[in-house]
């Protein structure tokens, strides 16, 4: 599932949590978390990103995302990505290309009631690992939030 996003990859992780709540509803979960201050670092991202004169630029809008809008389909959209692959029962890859580097996130169901998440980053050009090297201690404190956040139950 993930063997031709990780192919040639310049960083790669893997997360695991315990979770029953279906596919659908963890990715909806996982999507929909926005708290305050993931929204301050977007905002500090932005100015970032147009510093360095990045495509993706843009702050992601957020809202609430139901389970049956997130989409498998190639092409469809979630949040800020765009699925790349994915199966309803199995999983889901969806990626962001921008001129530094492509990022992609995987959600796969596996057996046991869990669900691993996983990055994974191909970076372009200088400018890909100098502006990850940045971002990555936050980064780690917003995939655990997400994790926690799909896992959580549906209201």
């Amino acid at each position: 599932m993930t063997e031709p996003f990780v192919d040639g990859a310049d960083y790669v992780e893997f997360e695991e949590i315990e979770s029953e709540n279906s596919l659908r509803e963890f990715i909806a979960g996982m999507f929909g978390w926005s708290p305050v201050w993931v929204k301050a670092l977007f905002g500090a991202r932005y100015v970032l990103a147009k510093a360095l004169r990045l495509d993706t630029a843009s702050v992601p809008r957020s809202g609430r995302l139901r389970p049956e809008d997130v989409g498998f389909a190639p092409g469809d959209r979630v949040a800020f990505f765009t699925v790349r692959a994915g199966d309803p029962e199995r999983y889901l890859v969806a990626g962001v290309d921008d001129s530094h580097l492509s990022g992609y996130l995987t959600v796969e169901a596996v057996p046991g009631a869990r669900f691993r998440l996983g990055t994974i980053v191909h970076f372009h050009n200088r400018v890909g690992p100098a502006y990850f090297a940045l971002i990555k201690p936050f980064h780690h404190l917003v995939i655990r939030g997400m994790l926690r956040a799909g896992a959580a139950r549906p209201a």
